[in-house]
């Protein structure tokens, strides 16, 4: 299976936080999965990181890339083509990094390790 990570689902996954689903833990720790990280995520960790409203260990971007290299986690580019999807997402979710992540979920066909109770309203396959 191909799992994008939500951006928190990655935060709790590399900090041990006990939001993270033992579901969502199984899955990520499946050496059969593939497991992606958005540039989408590593985007708003960084702009979050900056503004002071998410404190992390180390500077953002060693935290991703170190996290990243660790837990055997593949980085995902955001491409036009998924980007084009946007024309024909509902309204649900007015957060720009999830509406993204959506978008790339379908453009490559991965399934979404979320508990965000508005990513589940969109057509695209999730597991919490």
């Amino acid at each position: 299976m191909k799992l994008l990570l939500d951006t928190c689902t990655f935060l709790w996954f590399t900090t041990d936080d006990p939001e993270l689903s033992h579901t969502a833990k199984l899955m990520f720790q499946d050496e059969h999965n593939v497991v992606y990280l958005s540039s989408v995520s590593a985007w708003e960790i960084m702009v979050k990181n900056g503004l002071g409203k998410l404190p992390l260990p180390d500077k953002a971007d060693s935290f991703i890339q170190q996290q990243c290299k660790n837990h055997f986690i593949e980085t995902l580019p955001l491409e036009t083509k998924a980007v084009f999807h946007l024309r024909l997402l509902p309204n649900h979710h007015r957060d720009p990094f999830d509406r993204m992540l959506i978008c790339q979920a379908i453009e490559h066909d991965l399934t979404i390790l979320t508990n965000d109770e508005m990513i589940v309203k969109y057509p695209v396959s999730t597991i919490w």
